[in-house]
């Protein structure tokens, strides 16, 4: 369910909290391999589906970095701003994976605002703290602080 916040002020106002949980996403071979040509890593443990089933995770994994580029999602479906006519992605602060995604799992965000600093042009810049949890297990396949800056 998305959460609507009227001005961007309103939205600072939720720091400490966690502000929203997205809902699941399914990682598919398709997007594993369309992320692969993509990026130019065509890793076998990402597209060679039976030399997967015999390597370390028992099946294909996505990539680290297709899980972290799901982040955009995640917010654009939770979250919206009616004040702000624009938003950037202004970076990372720290990024880890601590668990493998095989495919076929299911994802969601639980994102948590650590910062709201105001900015120039009546903007704020936003820090997220974004847990990507899989589906049944047992810690989280990524964790990331998230930069983002939104104007009016």
């Amino acid at each position: 369910m998305k959460k609507t916040f009227q001005t961007l002020s309103d939205l600072a106002a939720c720091v400490g909290q966690e502000v929203a949980i997205s809902d699941w996403v399914t990682i598919t071979q398709e997007q594993v391999n369309q992320f692969a040509d993509a990026t130019g890593d065509h890793q076998w443990i990402h597209i060679d589906v039976e030399r997967a089933r015999s390597g370390p995770f028992g099946a294909p994994i996505a990539h680290g970095f297709l899980t972290l580029s799901l982040v955009p999602q995640f917010f654009g479906s939770t979250l919206e701003v009616l004040e702000a006519r624009m938003g950037v992605n202004y970076g990372l602060n720290k990024v880890r994976f601590p668990a493998p995604v095989p495919v076929g799992s299911r994802l969601r965000a639980h994102l948590r605002l650590l910062e709201a600093s105001p900015i120039d042009n009546q903007g704020y810049q936003f820090a997220w703290e974004v847990t990507i949890e899989r589906e049944g297990g047992s810690k989280p396949v990524c964790v990331a602080e998230s930069l983002a800056r939104q104007y009016p």
